[in-house]
């Protein structure tokens, strides 16, 4: 069993027990949090496809740990005039765990 779902604008297909990495949320480690937007369910063939979404399908998950990602540079570059910059960024992820999914 498995299903599609909506976090902060991105899709991720997830099942019970998965661990998922997603942009930084507001809750606190440990805390628990229920999403509703799930795009698709799937039960052994059985498909279920939202109108946006599926009606009575939720997916709950624990938040593990708040991490930053790796660092990326962007260069700004004009030729012939001196210009040069470069700049840094650290993109802060949030740690899921899937703990089960609901009205399947």
């Amino acid at each position: 069993m498995y299903a599609l779902v909506e976090i902060k604008g991105k899709q991720y297909k997830v099942n019970e027990g998965d661990t998922l990495t997603v942009d930084k949320l507001d809750n606190e480690s440990g805390s628990t949090v229920e999403f509703d937007t799930v795009l698709l369910t799937s039960n052994d063939g059985d498909v279920k496809i939202g109108t946006p979404y599926v009606d009575g399908v939720k997916v709950q998950t624990t938040v593990e740990d708040h991490k930053k990602g790796t660092k990326l540079y962007v260069h700004k570059f004009k030729k012939r005039k001196g210009y040069r910059r470069k700049q840094g960024h650290r993109q802060q992820y949030s740690t899921l765990k899937v703990t089960g999914i609901t009205g399947v």
